[in-house]
């Protein structure tokens, strides 16, 4: 689904949404899909008071569910989006359209996360623009856009919103909250705020707090957005306006860091889209090319000011800081922080990931263990860089699978821990 921008109207109705299909050829599902699915929008009255100490009186947040809750309400499992993600994580919205879910390849009957088995629920998160209360939806309070007045948000903020998304839905306890890149720290987090709440938490490519250099990328793609003439300080919709190319900018600069130098190397090289010099400054190499597809495309389809706030909330994100003393180096911070989680964990890296390196996983996975809490950890090589986690990679959803399958253990004073070989043979039956 697209992000609300000036390109559409404010009050997005999912019943009007275009489909991808230009030639209206019915949609022969696959029996593995979930199928055509229904967004659903549920309205919050409870007053959300934000870290920030700025106060939302109510919101809105739209959500997909797949699947059947059981009647004791212990097989639901929650989807945690990523920075451009959505509540559409699987399925299609109507027989005509062609473009799937973005976990499509993980979420269905008899995939690594099985709707046979498990209710999934995939929510779009406040301050996003594909719904839920965010930059381009009304203030209630002024009648107009929020627009450059919504409040910054955190990955705790979200976290709380998800809570009361569970008290509304009756779940007292998640089988499992499962997130890729910034949709696991949001798992990482639930794991620490809320330690009785999930029984699993599974983390994809993702680090318990951004590095120096990630937060030096996030703050150029902003700086792209906000020397943008047509930014207007944020009002850009009042004056009928789009930052457009500071967007394309933003997702360029951001788009390199999700893939390989390899993956550009195999599918580009240095080749010439002309075959040949033009000594000019319009596109010449097929990299280039690519990379300005990938931003008028987003451009399109995702708002500014979203974006800004997606970045900050990540650039935030440090799940430690509620939990521990000034002046404890990072790694005892976080053991002493994980020391208040109840779950299992699956920890999954990849490879070729130079985003969220497989070394930022570890340092999950070590705190983890110092504490015997009950964590199995998976390095996928695979070629993919950062964006593995949105491929269907066997190693890689085989380990989901069987961790999301596997019996509870019992807690001993030695917590168990579930290998990947353990998984790998659940995973078979």
């Amino acid at each position: 689904m697209p992000c609300q921008s000036p390109h559409l109207p404010l009050k997005y109705s999912f019943k009007n949404k275009k489909s991808n299909n230009v030639d209206n050829t019915p949609l022969h599902l696959d029996p593995t899909s979930v199928g055509i699915v229904t967004p659903q929008i549920l309205h919050f009255d409870e007053p959300l008071t934000l870290e920030c100490e700025r106060v939302l009186p109510s919101f809105d947040l739209v959500i997909e569910t797949y699947g059947e809750l059981n009647a004791d309400k212990t097989n639901a499992i929650l989807i945690c989006h990523a920075l451009s993600g959505s509540h559409h994580a699987a399925g299609y919205h109507s027989e005509h359209d062609t473009k799937a879910g973005w976990w499509d390849n993980l979420i269905g009957n008899g995939k690594a996360i099985d709707t046979s088995r498990f209710f999934v629920v995939c929510l779009n998160n406040i301050g996003s623009c594909h719904g839920s209360t965010g930059p381009t939806t009304v203030n209630p309070a002024t009648g107009e856009i929020w627009g450059a007045d919504f409040p910054l948000i955190t990955i705790k903020d979200w976290v709380k919103t998800q809570v009361m998304l569970s008290d509304r839905l009756g779940i007292a306890k998640w089988h499992a909250i499962v997130g890729g890149s910034m949709g696991g720290m949001q798992a990482l987090q639930w794991s620490v705020d809320y330690p009785d709440r999930l029984e699993r938490a599974v983390i994809i490519a993702s680090t318990p707090k951004l590095s120096a250099q990630n937060i030096a990328f996030n703050e150029v793609a902003r700086q792209s957005i906000l020397s943008d003439p047509n930014f207007y300080d944020g009002w850009y919709l009042k004056k009928n306006a789009y930052p457009r190319h500071g967007l394309i900018l933003a997702r360029m600069v951001g788009h390199i860091t999700y893939i390989t130098e390899d993956a550009m190397k195999v599918k580009f090289g240095r080749d010439l889209k002309s075959g040949k010099f033009m000594y000019g400054y319009d596109v010449e190499f097929q990299v280039e090319s690519y990379l300005r597809y990938q931003g008028e495309r987003f451009s399109k389809n995702f708002d500014a000011n979203t974006y800004l706030l997606m970045t900050k909330a990540l650039d935030y994100f440090d799940p430690t800081r509620d939990y521990t003393k000034d002046g404890l180096d990072e790694k005892e911070a976080l053991k002493q922080t994980l020391a208040r989680t109840q779950c299992q964990f699956l920890i999954v890296s990849f490879t070729t990931d130079w985003r969220f390196t497989p070394e930022r996983s570890v340092e999950i996975v070590d705190a983890l263990m110092a504490n015997n809490k009950p964590v199995s950890f998976v390095n996928v090589d695979a070629p993919h860089g950062h964006d593995s986690f949105l491929f269907d990679i066997p190693r890689y959803t085989t380990a989901v699978r069987g961790f999301l399958t596997a019996p509870t253990p019992k807690r001993t004073t030695k917590q168990n821990t579930i290998t990947p070989h353990e998984i790998s043979k659940l995973a078979r039956h």
